[in-house]
């Protein structure tokens, strides 16, 4: 282990809920290495639990979809030159930026053509839509940490600088799971089965698929009045708009809501309704069978379809390389086709799919912030011999 009793200053920008879970493993990790070192930026609260000094709040990034970033857009451009200036001012050894690549990958590059060292941290969906952009990445850039391997794979086909380092969920997360005591943990009730509805972190998400979630759910309810209905919400505002939806469409519907509470839920329910995202990945490693929904604003799907070159959007099925869960794209989503896709799941034998859920996550399990920080301090080190 690399440490040192320089103070090491890192900036950082986490533009979202899962960017924060990266930011603060990653923290923790550079900290063993460097315990004095001073982290500011942009990060949410579990950055700012570890001595993070956040300059702006991270949901001024959490903004989703081509129509919703145009009402933000002159907040967003007075962030993002606040935060530059703030940045070239300090100087600090590197600069990270998590995710968010509309947000970060413009300020990485200011940053990087005014000499300062740039990670960027979760590869740009670059494979799967606007190839092209490969390239700003490239002159924004010294360094790709990559969460998946397919990822690292299409950036050495152009030569751009990527480590792969998996992913802090696998690393974190049981290879096998039993649901029982989870469920108990949750005063639920370990013999019956549980279906969590996870329309996102997001306003717009949330807006746009829970009230499709509900109406499945209520259908499943129906079908068996044993089933145990859960939910999380991220921040306690969240939980009432998911509220108000809730009243509108289906004010009859016993559904327990947890906040913040994620991976827990994930880890007691034997099935989700859940939005496309990170979320897939996690429900993956929690065993959690589920069916995968997105929507977004009309102009943004009419805008993003045209562009996105894959067979399938979700994480688990883009890791497997196959159907392996069930998707439904922007008017597939009602409540009958999310019925007819999760009914099956709750009464078939899922062994194998959940034995390939395992060995996806034995792939990606590679202790990730330990390289991530690894591959960051090497990028600084080059800088120190230069």
């Amino acid at each position: 282990m690399n440490t040192s009793t320089t103070e090491l200053t890192i900036a950082i920008i986490a533009g979202e809920h899962s960017g924060d879970i990266l930011g603060a493993d990653l923290i923790e990790a550079l900290r063993q290495r460097h315990p004095n070192a001073r982290f500011y930026g942009i990060g949410g609260p579990r950055m700012q639990a570890l001595g993070f000094t956040a300059l702006f709040d991270m949901e001024e990034l959490a903004v989703m979809g081509i129509i919703e970033v145009l009402g933000r857009l002159p907040r967003l451009l007075k962030v993002k030159r606040d935060i530059i200036a703030a940045v070239l001012k300090d100087k600090p050894d590197v600069f990270i930026g998590i995710d968010a690549p509309d947000f970060n990958l413009p300020v990485e590059l200011a940053l990087k053509q005014a000499g300062i060292k740039t990670v960027h941290y979760v590869s740009p969906s670059v494979w799967a839509w606007r190839h092209k952009r490969i390239f700003k990445i490239a002159k924004a850039t010294d360094l790709v940490l990559s969460l998946l391997p397919f990822e690292k794979a299409f950036y050495d086909n152009y030569q751009v600088p990527c480590t792969f380092v998996g992913h802090t969920m696998a690393d974190t997360m049981p290879l096998s799971v039993d649901k029982a005591p989870h469920k108990q943990a949750l005063g639920l009730d370990s013999a019956k089965p549980v279906l969590a509805i996870m329309p996102g972190s997001r306003n717009n998400e949330i807006t746009l698929l829970a009230p499709d979630f509900l109406l499945a759910a209520a259908k499943l309810q129906q079908q068996q009045p044993y089933l145990q209905l859960i939910t999380n919400m991220v921040t306690k505002q969240k939980a009432a708009q998911f509220a108000v939806i809730k009243q509108q469409v289906a004010p009859d519907l016993p559904v327990t809501v947890f906040i913040g509470q994620a991976r827990q839920i994930l880890l007691a329910a034997d099935a989700t309704f859940i939005t496309s995202g990170t979320a897939t990945l996690e429900a993956m490693l929690a065993k959690c069978l589920m069916v995968v929904a997105y929507r977004a604003n009309w102009l943004t799907y009419q805008i993003g379809r045209r562009m996105v070159t894959l067979a399938h959007f979700s994480l688990p099925n883009l890791l497997a390389g196959r159907a392996m869960v069930p998707e439904l794209l922007q008017h597939q989503v009602t409540p009958e086709a999310l019925v007819a896709a999760m009914a099956p799941l709750l009464q078939a034998d899922n062994s194998s799919l959940l034995a390939e859920y395992c060995a996806i996550h034995q792939q990606i399990k590679c202790n990730a912030s330990a390289r991530a920080a690894e591959a960051i301090l090497e990028v600084v080190q080059q800088d120190a011999m230069a």
